[in-house]
């Protein structure tokens, strides 16, 4: 996943309105981007590992892992301040579950007020995610995940950066074959 999002910010800063877009700040989005679900440490194995459909109430338990991995980064923050990587793990933690059109959450934020590296960690975590077999359901094909991803465009996820991710292909096929088993298990 860490691999789609430096990809995808490779690409996104080629175009204008992302040409200030930092070989650091690509670094720190693909360093801090495997923190994006570690909240889930906080969350109990029956719903992680629940084979079927979450109830409302499981889905609403499991909804709190972005604030418990931004309250434990914000942790780290007071002993590390200033680092930019724990800042920028703090933002993906808490926002990657965030949607363009506001519909997410944990805060409902909406658009650019979304940081951008929790829009991109968005794109490359639902791509994995559906690319990969879970304990509650098979792996999608490239095709089945890009209609979803297009699908999303402009409601779940930034328009700039599923146009950014349409147009890496050839390297997000690359990628995967190069990480058969990254986020199958």
């Amino acid at each position: 996943m860490r691999e789609y999002c430096k990809a995808i910010l490779t690409q996104l800063r080629k175009t204008p309105k992302y040409s200030h877009i930092t070989d650091n700040y690509i670094n720190y989005v693909f360093e801090a981007s495997p923190l994006h679900d570690i909240g889930k440490v906080g969350i109990s194995d029956a719903i992680l590992l629940k084979p079927g459909k979450l109830t409302p109430e499981e889905f609403e338990i499991m909804k709190t892992h972005t604030a418990i991995g931004a309250k434990t980064l914000q942790s780290v923050n007071k002993h590390c301040p200033g680092n930019d990587f724990v800042t920028v793990g703090y933002e993906i933690a808490l926002n990657h579950h965030e949607k363009w059109d506001g519909s997410g959450y944990p805060q409902g934020f909406k658009e650019d007020a979304i940081p951008l590296s929790a829009r991109i960690v968005s794109v490359s975590d639902v791509f994995d995610a559906l690319m990969s077999k879970r304990c509650y359901k098979s792996a999608f094909s490239h095709e089945e995940s890009l209609k979803i991803i297009i699908k999303g465009r402009e409601k779940h996820f930034d328009p700039d950066i599923v146009d950014a991710f349409l147009s890496i292909q050839d390297e997000l096929t690359q990628i995967r074959e190069n990480f058969p088993y990254s986020a199958s298990k």
